[in-house]
């Protein structure tokens, strides 16, 4: 490895993963935190520190200068954003590469053309991957045009946000007579949320599954997938459980779709780990975005490839060709992942405070990735996630008996958390039947 010595920009489970992948690669780190996150478990276990601000993120995990400064000062040679804060910030990306260091991830320049969905829709079309029927581009001012486009895909429809993301400015619209207000209203809501008023329709599917695909691709031109993760399984846009490969997917449709997202990467320049996320109805595959960084879930795929996707990500950012091709990739078993938060488990609100007792589960084909321990405080300045159960088997059903054991096992004390909720989800006769829709959770629990 020519790289030496990265910061890793991020904080909780994804900043540990990441420091235990650059140890394995001999790589030095530096754990960039908060005032509030001293006590972190990656914090104590790097190489070297640099405090880059107070708790709010705001003024240290989203502040660029303090980060790159934190580089500057540890004589880093490279920047790992992980996911969330300033992983999917083109100007970030930049201003890192100008500043002389590498960033774990693709060009900014990909980053702004996936970002945009009007223009991640249309390279996506232009490499023949499957899209959502729409209007192809961003709403016109018109409004009789607006009407005209609904009328060609039929309603109900979805107007969404150009710049959007994570659930946020999207609206469903069912009849001709709502939707002048509906267009307006997602406008409004895009200038004030992600600075760009843009928004773009789309045919609104009733009962869709949540499939993504997983993909690698280096700086010589190569590209693959690693499979499908189905992550339908949501609360308000948010996953809760994610699994790999998706039930009912077939062999032949996992081969075309995932060959499509390697040949899109081409085509685009992609560089680093990246995911295509799909609605899958009455099996059609529709397109709806590219997350241009590392996912929460990809240890799901990870178990069942074997491949680690960090120590990818570090490689590529070296220079280095991908270490497998699409023919060396098998998909083995099953696995599926929880995500465990501190939060209420009736109102979801967060739940900080004091961990008094934490006993993570055991045992063959489970794995833990959290950065919580006994006497650990969770501060109420961040996301709520703790943790992750990733429980592997050879076959769906052994992974499902598999992950309600290591659930039983399963020990947080001090705050509240939502173990039982995936316990409820582990022995929901649906769930172990595969193929519900990302709406069925949210039906089950009555919202």
């Amino acid at each position: 490895m020519n790289i030496d010595k990265v910061v890793i920009a991020n904080r909780g489970e994804i900043a540990l993963r990441i420091l235990r992948a650059c140890r394995e690669l001999g790589i030095r780190t530096v754990a960039v935190h908060s005032s509030a996150d001293r006590d972190l478990k990656h914090v104590r276990l790097a190489d070297e520190t640099v405090c880059i601000g107070p708790a709010s993120s705001g003024e240290s995990y989203l502040n660029i200068p303090a980060i790159i400064s934190a580089a500057e000062v540890t004589d880093a040679m490279a920047i790992h954003p992980g996911y969330g804060f300033l992983s999917e910030n083109a100007d970030f990306c930049e201003r890192v590469e100008t500043s002389g260091f590498r960033f774990i991830g693709p060009s900014a320049e990909v980053i702004r053309l996936m970002g945009d969905k009007v223009s991640a829709i249309r390279e996506m079309k232009a490499a023949g991957v499957p899209c959502v029927p729409g209007s192809g581009g961003p709403l016109p001012e018109d409004g009789d045009e607006c009407v005209r486009i609904a009328r060609e895909i039929g309603y109900p429809v979805m107007i969404k946000a150009s710049g959007g993301g994570g659930g946020r400015g999207m609206r469903v619209v069912h009849s001709e007579a709502a939707l002048a207000g509906a267009v307006s209203m997602t406008r409004s809501e895009a200038a004030n949320a992600f600075g760009n008023d843009a928004v773009y329709m789309e045919k609104y599917l009733a009962h869709p599954r949540h499939v993504e695909f997983q993909v690698l691709a280096d700086a010589h031109g190569h590209a693959i997938h690693l499979g499908e993760r189905d992550c339908s399984m949501q609360r308000r846009h948010q996953k809760v459980v994610e699994e790999a490969p998706a039930p009912f997917i077939t062999d032949e449709e996992r081969d075309r779709i995932g060959r499509r997202c390697a040949e899109a990467c081409r085509k685009i320049g992609y560089r680093g780990a990246g995911t295509f996320e799909f609605l899958y109805e009455d099996g059609e595959f529709f397109f709806i975005e590219m997350n241009t960084r590392i996912q929460v879930e990809h240890p799901v795929t990870e178990m069942v490839t074997g491949v680690d996707l960090v120590q990818e990500q570090l490689r590529i950012a070296d220079g280095q060709p991908l270490s497998l091709s699409q023919e060396d990739l098998e998909i083995r078993g099953h696995a599926i992942e929880c995500r465990i938060n501190a939060e209420d488990p009736k109102t979801f609100m967060p739940s900080p405070g004091r961990i008094e007792q934490y006993h993570p589960p055991g045992g063959p084909g489970v794995r833990v990735d959290s950065h919580v321990y006994n006497g650990y405080t969770v501060p109420p300045y961040y996301d709520s996630m703790v943790g992750k159960l990733i429980c592997h088997n050879a076959t769906r059903d052994a992974a499902i008996a598999r992950t309600r054991g290591a659930l039983a096992e399963m020990v947080l004390e001090g705050i509240k958390s939502n173990i039982e909720l995936h316990r409820d989800i582990m022995a929901d006769a649906a769930f172990q039947q595969g193929g519900t829709d990302i709406h069925y959770l949210e039906k089950k629990l009555g919202l």
